[in-house]
């Protein structure tokens, strides 16, 4: 079943999503390429990362917040006008020859403090433009757009750019970012919440942390996306100095790494259209139990071959498991969180999925500086196998009764409102 038409403002909003998705794929690689030209130190690579996602576990409450007290599609275009405002700014310094690693630090961080608002916003805004029925296609196309750019034509794209000059590597995802707010600006309608503004943000976040605390499911699925996170970005922290150079294991060019990393984006891309298809198949907790299989493939096959084509096979399958998990798991969210609590708890979510990142990062720069690189790969094959003592507690029941306690809380909701305007009508 193809189910009704999304709609014009969700194509809007998915081209515009492509556009920015895109300008992030090329920035990514372009980075730690542009890096390892002014040091070839682990824990300074790993530094870089550590910089970009640190928003993500000192911001993320406050970008939630935020997106719950204004209009999400205006958060959207603050941010990535602050994007690309920062990466300019970058790429006017590096074409004058005042680059620095440290430069490369401070614009990873005022460009993930403007990811944490764009992102936070972007996943609580879809729910505002489709219907809940219709969730798990609409976040699978968007997906698919997004990882085809972000992954599958970014990687390659940045390292061919970084190859012919890394002003042009900088600049281009400006221009695309200011595409991307160009799109973004034809997507109509209002779509802030209606929570009150009486409360203070504190409150607010207080709030949020509490929906999250109370929701054993919705936590339990956080850690596991947390430990998963802390393992891959400690892999693709260092994966590069593994990679790339005369003097590497890998010894592969800077294209050839942003082709390799396209493996992974492929295999994504179809894992958005397999989705579906596996919910139904398998049970959502089976699908979820195998996408944990496909993501140990992913962080711990560089440990045990620096064959580019056997390493690209598990990225490749990787990719179908990562995106299985994401359109299950974030259609699921979407159903059972009130509206206006979207966004602080996709925030607060995102502090335990996504704070770990910088963590990942720095245990990446202690331990291939110790220890070796292939010991980074290791270390995190087995946190990631651990994850499956989580499913224990992530059932088709559970997620089947949570679903169905937010319909009779909507159901609630709107009896509520109709009984106050009823009772308003009569005053009158």
């Amino acid at each position: 079943m193809t189910g009704k038409p999304l709609g014009s403002g969700y194509w809007k909003l998915w081209t515009s999503s492509a556009l920015s998705n895109l300008a992030d794929g090329v920035m990514k690689v372009a980075l730690p390429l542009v890096a390892i030209r002014y040091t070839d130190s682990p824990a300074l690579i790993a530094g870089l990362t550590f910089a970009f996602t640190l928003p993500w576990l000192v911001f993320a409450l406050l970008a939630g917040a935020l997106g719950d007290r204004f209009d999400r599609r205006r958060l959207m275009l603050l941010a990535n006008t602050a994007r690309a405002a920062f990466l300019a700014c970058l790429t006017v310094a590096t074409v004058a020859g005042a680059g620095t690693i440290w430069l490369l630090y401070a614009a990873g961080v005022c460009i993930g403090v403007a990811e944490t608002v764009y992102d936070t916003s972007s996943q609580s805004i879809l729910p505002q433009l489709v219907g809940k029925d219709a969730l798990s296609r609409a976040n699978g196309r968007l997906y698919a757009a997004e990882l085809t750019t972000n992954q599958f034509v970014g990687p390659p794209l940045g390292g061919f750019l970084v190859a012919v000059g890394v002003g042009l590597a900088f600049g281009a995802p400006v221009l695309l970012w200011v595409a991307a707010i160009g799109m973004l600006l034809l997507v109509r309608g209002r779509f802030s919440t209606d929570h009150p503004r009486t409360t203070t943000i504190r409150a607010d976040i207080a709030e949020g942390l509490r929906f999250l605390r109370g929701n054993t499911l919705l936590r339990t699925l956080a850690v596991m996306v947390g430990g998963f996170n802390f393992a891959s970005s400690a892999v693709f922290t260092v994966f590069v100095l593994y990679a790339v150079g005369p003097h590497s294991a890998m010894r592969l060019t800077d294209p050839g790494y942003g082709v390799l990393l396209t493996a992974s984006a492929l295999g994504s891309v179809l894992g958005t259209f397999l989705s579906e298809p596996a919910e139904r198949l398998l049970g959502r907790s089976r699908a979820l139990t195998l996408t944990i299989v496909g993501s140990l493939l992913t962080v711990a096959s560089p440990a045990f071959t620096t064959n580019p084509v056997v390493i690209g096979a598990a990225f490749f399958v990787g990719g179908i498991t990562v995106s299985i998990w994401n359109v299950i798991t974030v259609s699921l969210r979407q159903r059972v969180t009130p509206q206006h609590l979207l966004g602080r708890l996709n925030s607060a979510y995102r502090l335990l999925a996504w704070g770990t990142m910088p963590l990942g990062a720095a245990a990446a720069g202690v331990i291939a500086q110790l220890f070796g690189i292939p010991a980074v790969f290791l270390s995190m094959g087995t946190l990631v196998l651990c994850l499956v003592i989580g499913m224990f507690w992530v059932t088709d029941a559970r997620m089947a009764e949570a679903e169905a306690e937010a319909e009779r809380s909507d159901a609630a909701a709107h009896a509520a409102t109709r009984a106050a305007t009823r009772a308003a009508t009569r005053e009158g």
